[in-house]
């Protein structure tokens, strides 16, 4: 585990919980580590599932979506066919944006509202894939971003029914490793086994959470 030298906040908030960004690429294993502070008493807001939220049958969301790309992004039960639009939108980057433009601002609203109901002394973590992308790493008191090594990340997305290039193909949409550790407060290596990643994060979450500041 890395810390910055100099930390963004070096106390906890006594009148809102700590909100802490929690970002990393793809297959980088985010999700775990979400798991794993959840685990030790955050309360964790996933980006992916608001995402899926504001998009179900029946939301302005999903109108809005359609009207843009058509109705052949729908499955038969008028449900989003996520896979349709994945490979509609992530070979265009004019559609990918305009998809952006669409969504992002709905998943900010909705996952703003729900970290916003954590009370005061607890750890509100935001787990969003598009935090550099979207330039939100001032609105957190803590930032966290999750690497592992790439051909592992390819290997995690295999398991995930992706091809080589499909995978490829993500990774090189998203923000880079370096442009992600520019914005960290704290960077999480997940390229070993689960026990070295939760003894990483025990450790984070004792000192840089439960004791902000503290570096050891």
């Amino acid at each position: 585990m890395r810390h910055t030298p100099v930390p963004r906040s070096t106390r906890r908030p006594k009148d809102r919980a700590l909100r802490v960004g929690l970002t990393g690429g793809i297959g980088s294993g985010k999700s775990t580590v979400a798991c794993l502070l959840k685990e030790r008493g955050a309360v964790v807001t996933s980006a992916d599932e608001v995402a899926r939220d504001v998009v179900s049958p029946g939301s302005d969301g999903l109108a809005a979506v359609v009207a843009e790309f058509g109705e052949g992004i729908l499955a038969a039960d008028g449900s989003l066919d996520r896979g349709a639009l994945g490979r509609l939108v992530f070979s265009d980057d004019l559609r990918r944006a305009r998809l952006e433009e669409l969504l992002l601002p709905l998943i900010a609203a909705e996952a703003w509202a729900r970290m916003d109901t954590v009370p005061a002394g607890q750890v509100a973590v935001y787990d969003v894939p598009l935090l550099v992308e979207g330039q939100m790493q001032d609105l957190f008191d803590l930032v966290i971003v999750v690497e592992a090594e790439l051909e592992l990340r390819l290997k995690r997305l295999a398991a995930r029914g992706m091809t080589r290039d499909e995978a490829l193909a993500r990774i090189a949409v998203q923000a880079t490793d370096k442009e992600r550790r520019a914005v960290a407060d704290v960077v999480v290596s997940n390229s070993g086994a689960l026990e070295d990643l939760s003894a990483e994060v025990d450790r984070l979450w004792r000192t840089r959470i439960l004791e902000p500041g503290a570096t050891a």
